[in-house]
């Protein structure tokens, strides 16, 4: 196949991008590297079945040749990055889903949406199923992605509907593993780099809510079943790791591997932090015969010694 990847100099584009074309598939990676690095691609630059184009989705772009899959994973998907950049984060899953669903469609391509576990907000069931619609504060600090990825399920399921594309969505849980920034913002990569920093972690609230954290070899491997599964319907699932922890205990759990004797502090809890976070992946299971393999001290050992490199030791 000839798959693109908007955002493929991402954490998680550039893992699909690798694993991709270890499985044979000609790869076209797009992104403006915003919050993508190009160092996360640089070794494959040099491949034939492998092309690199800085552009910004949100702004209509082509290729040449025949694309057989369309994966949109362009996107900030911090807090910290959203809201540094809350309208173009609006554009990417506005018109930047819209440019990425005319090529698919023009292509007669598989099209796949990277969505997220934010579009349930700070959800009132728990785990949070694909048929739960979701407590989302619309006008919020965090509405400007959660609403961005809303709407962009939206309008996937539009040109499903008018159109007959075949499309897939997911809605990706916590991911981590090496190629996070270590600045991302998010909990693990900063609860990471204060640890080996020795500075005070930091967990808001009283670190009893909980997130599922899913390694990303683990969520890479979902995706890439996913893409290849014949079946012409249209897909909506969960993807990640229903195993729940509090912050609290992933804040001692990496005090633990990490061997800091950093102390734990407690800040106010931001504004419309979700206070659980934990999917129902039955239907992954199901349709996919997929689930997580890589335990999370395994793979928390395996991102510290990415981070402790990306550190300088």
């Amino acid at each position: 196949m000839r798959v693109l990847i908007t955002g493929g100099a991402g954490f998680l584009g550039s893992h699909l991008c690798d694993r991709l074309l270890a499985e044979g598939h000609e790869v076209i990676c797009i992104d403006n590297l915003r919050t993508g690095r190009k160092e996360n691609v640089a070794g494959l630059l040099a491949r034939r079945d492998f092309a690199f184009l800085q552009r910004d989705v949100t702004e209509p772009f082509f290729v040449e040749g025949k694309v057989d899959a369309v994966l949109h994973f362009a996107s900030p998907a911090s807090p910290k990055d959203y809201l540094e950049h809350p309208i173009h984060t609006l554009k990417v899953g506005g018109p930047g889903t819209y440019h990425a669903l005319g090529l698919a469609k023009a292509q007669g391509a598989i099209f796949i949406l990277a969505s997220t576990s934010e579009v349930y907000g700070d959800p009132e069931v728990n785990p949070q199923p694909e048929t739960y619609w979701g407590h989302v504060n619309p006008v919020g600090p965090r509405s400007v992605y959660d609403e961005a990825k809303r709407y962009a399920e939206a309008m996937t399921v539009a040109y499903q509907r008018a159109h007959g594309l075949r499309t897939r969505i997911l809605r990706i849980f916590n991911t981590y593993g090496p190629r996070m920034r270590l600045n991302d913002g998010r909990a693990l990569p900063t609860l990471m780099s204060q640890a080996l920093r020795g500075e005070p972690l930091t967990v808001y609230g009283d670190g009893s809510q909980t997130r599922s954290f899913c390694y990303v070899s683990d969520l890479v491997e979902g995706i890439y079943h996913l893409l290849l599964i014949s079946d012409p319907a249209p897909l909506l699932l969960n993807l990640g790791n229903p195993e729940e922890v509090t912050l609290r205990q992933l804040a001692q759990e990496i005090l633990e591997i990490s061997g800091s004797r950093s102390q734990v502090v407690f800040q106010p809890l931001p504004e419309d932090d979700p206070k659980r976070r934990r999917p129902d992946v039955h239907r992954a299971q199901q349709i996919l015969g997929w689930e997580p393999r890589v335990a999370r001290r395994e793979g928390l050992q395996k991102t510290l010694a990415y981070f402790r490199e990306a550190l300088g030791g």
